[in-house]
């Protein structure tokens, strides 16, 4: 039994410069595609679960809370929908 390079190898002798180049464009795709899911996923593995951020969740730290809550309450307007 032939391995895949050895097939495509034969199937390539026969080709035209311009279908060898189409072919060429797909393989250096397909190779791209691949390197980019690649470093997705090595970052993904890299990124925090936020938990450090949770620590803080409902904290307050400052004196000015109840001027930010006014704003708040002033700046916001009617949902339209």
């Amino acid at each position: 039994m032939m391995s895949a390079k050895e097939l495509l190898i034969k199937e390539i002798e026969g080709m035209t410069e311009t279908e060898l180049q189409q072919i060429l464009t797909i393989i250096q795709e397909v190779k791209n595609k691949l390197n980019s899911d690649n470093k997705k996923s090595k970052l993904s593995s890299h990124l925090g679960s936020g938990k450090s951020i949770l620590r803080h969740a409902g904290k307050w730290v400052g004196d000015d809370w109840q001027e930010c809550l006014d704003l708040v309450y002033s700046s916001r307007g009617n949902a339209e929908f």
